[in-house]
């Protein structure tokens, strides 16, 4: 049974991977880019770590697959939200970054 659950959370893993990937590729605007990168890409890698705890079992296998994704999910927008004001700033639609 771990198994299959195992086995499911890693092809969603994949699927969503996939989904941020022809997303990257396809979206017309830096913007739209940066949003399917970050966003689906944070959920496919959740769902990796969740595979992977589910995997191992364990108190401190899932404990520390919960303290990586808070930081992926903690620092995914921060990052996100950077590469869009430096993305605007070289199209020119924007202000200087500070820093």
């Amino acid at each position: 049974m771990i198994d299959l659950i195992t086995a499911i959370l890693a092809l969603l893993a994949g699927f969503f991977a996939l989904v941020a990937s022809i997303g990257v590729v396809r979206f017309p605007d830096a913007l739209s880019r940066m949003h399917a990168s970050s966003k689906v890409g944070a959920f496919a890698g959740a769902l990796a770590l969740l595979a992977a705890a589910v995997d191992i079992g364990g108190t401190s296998a899932v404990t520390r697959a919960i303290i990586a994704i808070l930081f992926l999910f903690l620092t995914a927008p921060i990052g996100a939200h950077l590469l869009g004001r430096s993305a605007a700033w070289r199209a020119g639609k924007g202000e200087r970054p500070k820093g």
